[in-house]
């Protein structure tokens, strides 16, 4: 034991190791996001038999849980790899290209899981370009462990909250065929399933 604690807490292995620990919290925290989410939408609006739903709320959690594990464990290797190359020094491409290659490998299929990953990452990218409360952006955050997000401006956010739901509204009337198909099923329920009923249950009990 006081070898492996030897190895685990040697500075020579650390930058190996944070590939390891990264693979382990990329798989814990996609168990803990995936599986309560698959198993509220497998309750409410989940299909076929108690066994096929178990199933599938496993399958959802598992794909969740080992792509992150993987992303992390290539990105880290790729920002590993290209400080070596670089004499021991990392460049502000490093990130980007690690991401870049890793994005491509673990989410370049298109699945169910990746394409609700992949618009969560987006929307934040998106949303990340309107300006900061109260501050000036200097393009120079080293991303440490003391750096703390900033809010976006209130007056701003609200214009683009505003676009954004003016934007999705329009495209879920005129182009529901781009809309991504969880988020469709949800416009749908509350938009057009609203719409319809037969009597007093179907208005104020079940949908249907």
């Amino acid at each position: 034991m006081s070898t492996i604690r030897h190895i685990v807490t040697d500075p020579r292995f650390h930058d190996y190791l944070a590939i390891v620990k990264g693979a382990r919290n990329g798989l814990v925290y996609g168990v803990k996001i995936r599986f309560p989410h698959a198993l509220l939408m497998s309750i409410l609006f989940g299909r076929g038999d108690w066994k096929s739903r178990a199933r599938q709320i496993f399958l959802a959690t598992k794909q969740h849980a080992l792509n992150l594990a993987g992303f992390v464990s290539i990105y880290k290797t790729l920002l590993l790899l290209q400080k070596r190359l670089n004499g021991g020094k990392e460049r502000k491409s490093d990130t980007f290209f690690a991401g870049l290659i890793g994005g491509y490998i673990i989410f370049g299929d298109r699945t169910a899981i990746n394409e609700q990953i992949v618009l969560y990452v987006s929307s934040r990218v998106l949303a990340s370009f309107i300006p900061r409360a109260g501050t000036t952006s200097t393009g120079t955050s080293s991303g440490d462990s003391q750096l703390k997000p900033i809010p976006p401006d209130a007056r701003l956010f609200s214009l683009f909250a505003a676009v954004s739901w003016g934007a999705v509204m329009w495209l879920f009337k005129h182009r529901g065929e781009s809309i991504q198909p969880g988020m469709f099923s949800s416009m749908r329920y509350l938009y057009r399933d609203s719409e319809q009923w037969s009597s007093l249950r179907t208005l104020l009990w079940d949908n249907k």
